[in-house]
């Protein structure tokens, strides 16, 4: 589907991937409502484009009343939505999953898994009217290979990659195109905002990280690519590439390598 004069929902449009979807699609002359939990990770966004081609809502996706409200504001903004780009995760403390206290399994859980159900329940009789329109899910390479600390945001990356395959089995032969997106380790504040950044990570450390990983804008735009061929399944990253083909040689021996690479990120 084109971009150009269609209204796109992107949640987690505040920060990270999300923020510079949001600017691509406006980009390509897209109308955007941009989500996202904190109003103030919004406000600059308000400069990009022109007052009918943007707005933005604070929403706790995890929230289903919230959600279902959210939808109305968009209809009564936009008129329509065409759309759907499910960009907002959060990951966890980086510790075993006996030490994750259950509240924060519920969080991870609420936003990352509840908040796409939310949003997919709330928007997807819309986009059943359009005459074509699509839904984007990102999922992670931790919903298809597991790493020690993550277990449980990886469970929930797994489900929403499963959901995801499943509204595309449904929604076959009609107007919605449906794609599950996999990002490997991509240069956001992910963790500063998920509350799990980690103790005694310098300056220095976190450079020598990000120069290894995918920029937020090369992943906005394969994402953003996506809407427009209706791709079933994207992979962003060399990281996620790689690890996506060892899985399905050898899951065992995929799990061993990782969990030896990534065991020294659990704390404690």
């Amino acid at each position: 589907m084109q971009v150009q004069d269609r209204v796109f929902v992107v949640t987690g449009g505040g920060n990270g991937i999300g923020r510079e979807v949001v600017i691509r699609l406006l980009g390509e002359g897209g109308k955007v409502a941009a989500v996202d939990l904190r109003a103030e990770a919004l406000e600059g966004l308000r400069s990009l484009a022109g007052a009918d081609r943007l707005s933005t809502h604070a929403c706790d996706v995890s929230d289903e009343d919230a959600v279902r409200t959210l939808a109305d504001e968009v209809v009564a903004f936009h008129g329509q939505v065409d759309g759907l780009l499910n960009v907002a995760g959060i990951i966890q403390r980086f510790v075993p999953f006996a030490d994750l206290p259950r509240a924060e399994m519920e969080k991870v859980m609420g936003v990352n898994f509840w908040g796409v159900v939310n949003t997919c329940s709330a928007f997807l009789p819309l986009l059943r009217e359009r005459p074509e329109a699509c839904v984007v899910n990102v999922s992670s390479m931790g919903g298809f290979t597991p790493v020690p600390g993550q277990t449980v945001y990886g469970a929930s990356k797994a489900a929403v990659k499963l959901l995801t395959e499943g509204l595309y089995a449904e929604m076959r032969g009609t107007s919605v195109a449906v794609t599950a997106v996999f990002p490997g380790g991509v240069a956001t504040g992910i963790a500063d905002n998920s509350g799990a950044s980690r103790e005694g990570m310098g300056a220095g450390d976190m450079e020598k990280a990000a120069a290894r990983l995918t920029t937020p804008q090369a992943a906005a735009e394969q994402i953003v690519e996506a809407v427009g061929s209706g791709a079933y399944r994207v992979i962003i990253g060399k990281d996620a590439k790689g690890l996506d083909l060892m899985m399905r040689i050898n899951p065992r021996r995929a799990t061993d390598f990782i969990a030896k690479k990534m065991a020294s990120l659990i704390a404690g």
